[in-house]
């Protein structure tokens, strides 16, 4: 039953075609219109195209042989930065400059022992200062020459150093001018 059904819908459709191309073979609209008269000159410059081409040789790019498995990118022209802007409006500023660096100087009495027997200065120094951050805001701010500087971080966490003098100048006179003494 069902391959009968199929049949006859395959031969209804069958019929349904050759009715519809049949009338739009013999459909005078499905002609089609003739092509308009190109002029003579046109065609003279389209033969002399053809023969331009035909006369010139062929010629196939040859196709590269790669050696290396590796791909890299082709070298393309690299341009230095030319910003609009500067990155940053306001310039940085110095975050260890001479007075940061010295905080205090130490008046306990052995500080003032180092100070009176061996030339050495006694400071509270920040955290973060190298020796010869610490040399260099010294000699700024009191005008001496360091011999050396030893340093050392407190139980509390500051950090101490012991500034020792040259011989041409005296640690008594720059504790004066400073006002331990």
């Amino acid at each position: 039953a069902q391959a009968n059904l199929a049949q006859a819908v395959f031969q209804a459709h069958r019929a349904w075609a050759r009715r519809t191309f049949a009338v739009s073979r013999s459909s005078p609209h499905a002609a089609m219109a003739p092509k308009a008269a190109k002029g003579k000159e046109g065609d003279a410059k389209k033969a002399g195209k053809v023969a331009k081409a035909v006369k010139g040789a062929v010629t196939r790019k040859a196709k590269k042989t790669r050696t290396n498995v590796h791909f890299f990118r082709p070298k393309t022209l690299i341009k230095k930065r030319d910003p609009k802007y500067p990155l940053r409006s306001v310039e940085a500023r110095a975050r260890k400059d001479k007075y940061r660096i010295i905080q205090c100087p130490v008046t306990t009495e052995s500080a003032m022992k180092k100070i009176e027997e061996i030339n050495t200065l006694v400071f509270l120094v920040d955290i973060r200062a190298t020796k010869l951050n610490i040399k260099d805001a010294v000699k700024q701010m009191y005008d001496v020459k360091c011999a050396k500087v030893n340093t050392l971080i407190r139980p509390d966490g500051k950090k101490k150093a012991y500034v020792h003098l040259t011989q041409d100048y005296d640690a008594l006179d720059v504790a004066n001018r400073i006002g331990i003494i």
